[in-house]
């Protein structure tokens, strides 16, 4: 069921403690962990605590932790001194788009250049 933890889920295994994370930022809504293979110097995923397959899901069902989400990745920039120089947040939504794991997550991206279109 949406919103429930999903046994086969990794990132709700993260959430429940379950599977070891390195975790750099938690509040009621949220869960933001560096990325285990990161595509820049600081790639952190920012997750919602509640399951939803995708962004698309997370924000019809609830809008209020989409907007946690995006609120959040500010904090996990400034924590990581990017905020300044400029970071990229990425929801990739259905396999077509890349998503692998298939609970809503925001990548944060930074700490070097980024070239536009991403590819």
């Amino acid at each position: 069921m949406a919103g429930e933890p999903q046994a086969d889920c990794l990132f709700c295994k993260i959430v429940a403690g379950e599977v070891p994370a390195t975790i750099v930022h938690e509040t009621e809504t949220i869960v933001a962990f560096r990325d285990i293979n990161p595509q820049a110097p600081t790639h952190v995923l920012v997750i919602p605590k509640v399951h939803y397959p995708d962004a698309a899901t997370l924000a019809a069902a609830e809008p209020q932790v989409i907007a946690d989400i995006l609120r959040e990745a500010r904090t996990v920039a400034a924590g990581d001194d990017i905020e300044e120089t400029g970071y990229r947040v990425v929801f990739n939504t259905g396999a077509g788009a890349g998503q692998t794991v298939f609970h809503a997550h925001l990548h944060v991206l930074g700490g070097r250049g980024l070239q536009w279109p991403p590819g």
